[in-house]
């Protein structure tokens, strides 16, 4: 679109017709996220309250129809990554989030617990340090007063608050240890996820190999990284009523991680009636 179309289209935002609004509005949202800009300098200029507001509902329909794009480019991906997902689906709320800053800290809780490794240590050993760094120092914690709310589903809202549900805790839990190259996986267990730490072989299962899983011991982040036994899994798993076994033994693919994350936000907007916020995230999780 040429800017002297564009411009052509913002002249009819004051237009009181609603109908006159929404087909400028279809145009507009037609193109791609590098006219958020120009709607920008346009917004900014603007002493007209009702232009604004629909130049901002304009630039939000272009973003969302951006962040759409950019999943679904992620989900057709032959090897996924769950660090992107997770950004990508925190756009959604924060279309302005940079990628920068959350590298940054995830680095910072990395270097932390790095420093504190030796080589020679087991892997218990090591569980244990990072849990010390993540749980203590850096105070991470499910929310337990208000563990519904969607901003417990952001990347960034996360790292700001160090408050998450069950699945985002787990899931930036997962994230850090990845980095420090420890076998861990996320577990899908119930509404309580688990982190599974494996044996060195499930290196062969990553790139196709069939092997035997084996599950050296179980780690709950929403227990402050408590340590667990098979056998307390299964005890748990038993009480529970969960019949699917496998969940315990296999990692949960981050396609399925991620789904998981968006049907907590489904089920916050839900509660609080946000009804279009529910429709856009039902068709990212069909895009998964």
């Amino acid at each position: 679109m040429t800017l002297n179309k564009l411009d052509s289209l913002i002249t009819l935002l004051d237009d009181p017709d609603d109908s006159v609004f929404n087909l400028v509005m279809e145009e507009i949202i037609k193109e791609d996220i590098s006219l958020v800009d120009r709607l920008e300098q346009i917004w900014e200029t603007s002493l007209d309250e009702v232009v604004q507001r629909r130049i901002e509902l304009i630039i939000q329909k272009i973003q969302l129809k951006d962040t759409k794009k950019k999943i679904q480019n992620w989900a057709n991906q032959e090897t996924l990554d769950l660090f992107e997902g997770f950004f990508l689906i925190s756009r959604y709320q924060y279309p302005e989030l940079k990628l920068k800053p959350i590298l940054t800290q995830l680095e910072n809780i990395k270097k932390d617990i790095w420093l504190e490794f030796r080589n020679s240590q087991t892997s218990l050993v090591k569980i244990t340090i990072l849990n010390h760094i993540f749980f203590k120092h850096y105070k991470f914690t499910v929310d337990k007063i208000t563990p519904d709310a969607p901003q417990n589903c952001y990347f960034n809202r996360i790292l700001e608050t160090r408050n998450g549900n069950a699945i985002s805790i787990t899931i930036i839990y997962t994230l850090v240890a990845r980095s420090l190259n420890l076998p861990v996986h996320y577990i899908d267990f119930q509404d309580n996820p688990l982190v599974g730490y494996f044996d060195k072989d499930l290196a062969r299962l990553v790139h196709g190999d069939e092997i035997n899983h084996q599950v050296l011991f179980y780690i709950n982040p929403s227990n402050k990284g408590a340590i667990i036994g098979l056998k307390e899994v299964d005890y748990i798993q038993h009480t529970s009523g969960l019949t699917d076994r496998d969940k315990l033994t296999e990692p949960c693919p981050d396609r399925i991680i991620l789904k998981r994350l968006i049907e907590k936000l489904i089920f916050a907007y839900t509660q609080r009636g946000l009804s279009e916020k529910v429709s856009y995230l039902y068709e990212i999780a069909d895009i998964l």
